[in-house]
């Protein structure tokens, strides 16, 4: 093999392992690690793994867990921080600054959550599952633009940027309903203190244009820490920092040199730690569930997350963007059909990442998180399916005119 060819090889490697389609496999491989390992017969090391309780602290400061707690409580506040700072760049200068860009994925990702709820709530209503209404109702951004890559430039433009935007959103309205329905025993205190760090760290980025990174850094873990004992979830103190954490001249006038300004050098800086650890190591210790118990796939809670994704998500998204379309409220863009956007629904119902974490929240253990992980499990992988089949098909129709 010539250098040259060696060379081509290794950029390719490269291209691939930067690329959203390395990320999602990632996520796959771990996911189904767990799974293998959860109900093979040494799921004993898993469930050890699992509840292997660290304590970590300072003085009278100290925060015990165990391994799984830190990544949900923890490193996911990590991986929350960073969609809050995409969140706030797509609305102040991307895909969502413009109200007439944004409306088709508003309205999208409004459907796409709220007709999943309504589908979960009718197969659950009055029985204990009730709680979990919210694990259908998200997506997983980084899984469904995993998939469409695979498509390359057999699938318009134009349509991962619907996608992309209608998963940005669909994250913004999951953390707001993790931190308003999902919050349990509030402590005022801890609030209270947790809410002042956020306020302080707001002053010195607006103030000071918030440039130390280390500053801000030690912000995140002190309100992270009174958030933790507040009552609502600590991850909501990621989310929080990053709204406060600012754009910097930088980024706003789109001059994003090497240094860029501190959202711009945050969100580069820890997107590959979120890719390639966190949300690796997040599905290796949550996408684990046994199937020696809790009833399996016929279960009314596992049931709901399915209908939700698979028939909820699609129908949501499709039909409001229909009737926002036909109200003049919204527009279809360029090159992107209603074929399409039925693939795109499909998609959607990739919940993984996020229906997981609600499902640990809904769930205080029990048989009903294992089938909420199991309809979670189940709905994403036939919805990345049957998408990508969809879109595929699509493609080739298009192609053959």
């Amino acid at each position: 093999m010539t250098s040259q060819s060696l060379q081509h090889l290794f950029t390719r490697i490269a291209d691939f392992v930067s690329g959203d389609s390395a990320r999602g496999l990632l996520m796959i491989v771990s996911g189904l690690v767990a799974f293998v390992w959860a109900n093979s017969p040494w799921a004993f090391a898993y469930v050890a793994l699992s509840d292997t309780h660290l304590g970590l602290g300072f003085g009278e400061w100290r925060v015990e867990e165990s391994l799984v707690e830190w990544v949900n409580d923890g490193l996911m506040a990590v991986f929350f921080f960073v969609v809050g700072l995409e969140i706030k760049r797509e609305f102040l200068q991307g895909q969502l600054s413009s109200p007439r860009d944004a409306s088709l994925a508003v309205f999208a990702a409004l459907g796409g959550m709220a007709v999943p709820i309504a589908c979960y709530l009718v197969i659950n209503w009055g029985g204990a599952g009730m709680s979990g209404w919210g694990v259908p109702m998200a997506t997983d951004a980084a899984f469904a633009l995993s998939v469409i890559a695979l498509l390359g430039s057999r699938t318009p433009a134009s349509l991962k940027v619907v996608l992309t935007a209608l998963a940005i959103v669909d994250d913004a309205i999951a953390i707001m309903v993790i931190a308003v329905f999902y919050a349990k025993g509030i402590d005022p205190l801890s609030l209270g203190l947790s809410l002042g760090v956020v306020a302080a760290a707001f002053v010195y980025g607006r103030l000071l244009g918030g440039r130390s990174i280390l500053l801000l850094a030690v912000f995140g873990v002190v309100a992270w820490f009174f958030m933790l004992h507040s009552g609502v979830h600590a991850t909501i103190a990621g989310v929080l920092m990053a709204l406060v954490t600012p754009m910097g001249r930088d980024d706003q006038q789109e001059e994003e040199g090497p240094r860029g300004g501190p959202l711009h050098r945050l969100e580069h800086g820890l997107d590959p730690w979120v890719a390639y650890l966190i949300l690796p190591v997040f599905a290796l210790l949550n996408a684990g569930v046994s199937l020696t118990g809790g009833g399996g796939l016929f279960t009314p809670v596992a049931l709901g997350v399915i209908v939700g994704l698979l028939l909820g998500k699609p129908v949501g998204v499709l039909g409001l963007s229909f009737l926002a379309t036909r109200l003049g409220w919204a527009s279809l863009p360029e090159g992107v059909g209603w074929g399409s956007m039925v693939g795109l629904g499909l998609l959607a119902g990739i919940g993984f990442t996020v229906s997981l974490f609600i499902s640990t929240l809904a769930f205080q253990g029990g048989d009903l998180i294992d089938q909420a992980k199991l309809g979670t499990l189940t709905g994403s992988v036939v919805a990345a399916g049957l998408g990508l089949t969809l879109l595929l098909l699509r493609a080739r129709q298009e192609g053959s005119k």
